[in-house]
């Protein structure tokens, strides 16, 4: 999958403390980046992911499941472009996809995929994602 089919895309440069001993990104900091990569969807999209918006609202989001595929080394220094593309929305679930692209390069040096579920914080059952939610969730496909 090429840069171009993500909509989105939020840059990192790899520093020192995120590399391991053979010199490439650290395994659990691909999850930070993508964590923060989404974070940086929803601002795009106006979306208040806030610790007031859950305390008023009295839902959140969980991870249920998060994988990645690592294809390629991502090197100290390197400007990492972590593209993200909501992959599907379900009744009260959500699917990230992300590609981790360096450079102009067309092939993801890494992939990886968030599965949330949207939850009632005090029952910590699912509940549905709201029309207006879901509607800015995907609002940055039309742009």
């Amino acid at each position: 999958m090429p840069p171009h089919d993500f909509p989105f895309h939020h840059p990192f440069r790899v520093r020192y403390a995120e590399i391991d001993m053979q010199g490439v990104l650290f395994n659990a900091h691909y999850l930070t980046f993508a964590d923060t990569a989404v974070t940086e969807y929803l601002r795009h999209v106006g979306l208040a992911y806030t610790a007031a918006e859950v305390q008023t609202t009295g839902k959140d989001f969980h991870v249920v499941k998060a994988t990645v595929e690592y294809k390629a080394p991502i090197l100290f220094d390197e400007v990492v472009a972590v593209g993200v593309r909501v992959g599907r929305i379900g009744r009260s679930s959500i699917v990230w996809e992300l590609g981790f692209f360096v450079g102009e390069e067309e092939t993801a040096r890494a992939t990886a995929e968030l599965i949330w579920v949207y939850t009632d914080i005090a029952t910590h059952q699912s509940t549905p994602i709201p029309p207006e939610m879901r509607e800015q969730l995907t609002i940055i496909k039309e742009q």
